[in-house]
């Protein structure tokens, strides 16, 4: 299955509670983190609900 790569470019301090909970099922949670997730329609959907804090890179 495909892969999709995820970094934390937005800093969960003075963000609602369920934000931070996504974050933290993406495996991110501190600034400029990249973790490598399976490109699946649950992923995209927690990126999706974060376009402010998370970007996806190459």
């Amino acid at each position: 299955m495909a892969t999709i790569k995820i970094k934390q470019i937005g800093s969960p301090i003075r963000r609602p509670e369920s934000q931070k909970k996504i974050l933290i099922g993406l495996g991110l949670g501190k600034m400029h983190r990249v973790v490598e997730r399976q490109d699946t329609p649950e992923v995209r959907g927690a990126i999706a609900k974060l376009p402010h804090m998370v970007k996806v890179v190459d």
